[in-house]
């Protein structure tokens, strides 16, 4: 790969990440503006630095290479593998964070706690504000569910702040 060509993946990686942590924080200023969530200084510090370790050396490269390379070779596949197991273990914010393998083989769902779940919200959420669809989250979620492996009292809560969401967004609506 030419110099001018990691140059320019780069930049475009860099543009991405900068626009998703923005969207991120776009959607949890909606959610502290419209009372669904209220304002705490730890969860403004998890938004703050939300996926600061995608600028570390483990992600940004095999992200970077993945998603904007070009060529997803094997090689480039298992490096991003690594790298997006890294981030699930070093981001409370992901559902996978909070799944437990046993040493007997069990899995087992960990309870997340109540921060973590609005931040990943955000996360998904950022999303919606990048296509101007608010409401995509709603969707994405539906198809999504039932793969995730969530401790039923952080589905619920999920599932709570998603509703809180729609009634918001269709209050704004009318």
């Amino acid at each position: 790969m030419t110099l001018e060509n990691q140059t320019e993946i780069y930049i475009k990686y860099n543009d991405y990440l900068t626009e998703h942590i923005n969207n991120v924080n776009k959607s949890f200023a909606y959610l502290l503006d419209n009372g669904i969530v209220k304002l705490d200084p730890n969860l403004t510090i998890l938004i703050t630095n939300h996926d600061k370790s995608k600028r570390t050396d483990e992600e940004w490269q095999p992200y970077m290479e993945y998603f904007y390379g070009g060529l997803k070779t094997l090689e480039v596949e298992k490096a991003f593998d690594v790298a997006w197991n890294y981030h699930q273990k070093r981001n409370p914010h992901h559902w996978q964070f909070w799944v437990l393998l046993k040493d007997s083989g069990e899995i087992e769902s960990l309870e997340m706690p109540y921060n973590f779940v609005v931040e990943m919200i955000c996360d998904w959420w950022s999303f919606s504000w990048k296509s101007g669809n608010l409401y995509e989250i709603f969707d994405w979620y539906g198809k999504n569910k039932e793969k995730q492996l969530l401790h039923e009292n952080t589905r619920i809560l999920v599932e709570e702040l998603l509703e809180k969401i729609k009634e918001s967004l269709n209050k704004q609506a009318k």
